[in-house]
């Protein structure tokens, strides 16, 4: 299988050191096994977007040397694809539409709540998918067997939602299938939303990736590095020292003769010894010292 992979952040803000970590740990996998590596801008929330935040974070990537194959994909120009799935899953009869919450359909019978929460088409509903009332895993890269009731986890999904803008679920497994993407390595922050992606990809009778997922990067506060918590924006002239701290996250110690040396060449050094990283256990790992 020629390996593709891919990085996708959201535009709501500039790269962070966790956000480099992840993208610094798919780039390599990708590039170690000779594969390709593409990048997607999140887009689908306009309302969540910070202007200028798309092109921050590709001037980002290339500062460290994190440079992409092919063009760059935007989910804000794939909505007649996201309409053609959902028009799918709602003919084959995996989705329907609803009015409800997530709380409200909690309450419905047990066996049949897609059954008793659908009604018809119109303009103030949300499209759901059905969702088995039955034990789904998968085999995790970094997290080993990973198993979940979604039934009885949120229960049915929103791949739609009622403003019309589409569901993040349905938006990511679709453009990993359209973009031929075989594995996903990316934080354990999305643990939760890889058997929903999988289960909506068997709905619509397509391929599915191989999932990974390393531990994200907490602050001394016990607190994910994230846009929201107002994590630091990655500087470009600390480049070196940020890679090298990242590569600490993943088990490679850089040689002291190789500390300030530039982005390229430090990627060529970690990229030929990449077996040798083992990430710690768990979803969780410290902010590396070096980082601050």
């Amino acid at each position: 299988m020629f390996y593709r992979g891919r990085f996708a952040p959201t535009p709501s803000g500039p790269l962070h050191f966790g956000s480099l970590v992840a993208a610094l740990a798919s780039w390599l996998d990708a590039r170690h096994q000779g594969g390709q590596w593409l990048v997607r801008i999140d887009d689908l929330d306009p309302p969540r977007e910070m202007p200028g935040a798309a092109d921050r974070i590709l001037a980002q990537l290339e500062a460290f040397g994190l440079h992409w194959d092919e063009t760059v994909r935007y989910q804000s120009r794939r909505g007649e694809a996201y309409q053609a799935a959902v028009t799918q899953l709602l003919d084959t009869g995996h989705a329907f539409h609803c009015r409800m919450t997530r709380k409200e359909l909690a309450t419905l019978d047990h066996c049949h709540p897609g059954i008793a929460a659908a009604v018809p088409a119109g303009s103030d509903t949300a499209i759901r998918l059905h969702v088995p009332d039955r034990q789904l895993c998968y085999p995790d890269g970094i997290q080993g067997q990973v198993c979940n009731n979604l039934h009885r986890d949120g229960g049915a999904f929103v791949i739609r939602r009622r403003d019309g803008l589409f569901g993040y679920q349905l938006a990511c497994a679709l453009d990993d299938a359209d973009d031929n993407i075989t594995h996903v390595l990316r934080g354990a922050d999305l643990l939760d939303s890889t058997l929903r992606q999988r289960w909506l990809l068997e709905c619509l009778g397509r391929p599915v990736p191989d999932y990974a997922h390393l531990p994200v990067v907490m602050n001394g506060r016990d607190t994910k590095l994230s846009k929201s918590s107002g994590s630091e924006a990655l500087d470009p002239a600390r480049a070196s020292q940020l890679l090298a701290a990242a590569f600490s996250c993943m088990g490679l110690q850089l040689p002291i003769d190789m500390h300030g040396a530039s982005p390229t060449t430090m990627l060529a050094w970690a990229k030929a010894r990449y077996p040798e990283h083992q990430w710690p256990p768990g979803r969780q790992q410290p902010l590396p010292a070096s980082s601050l």
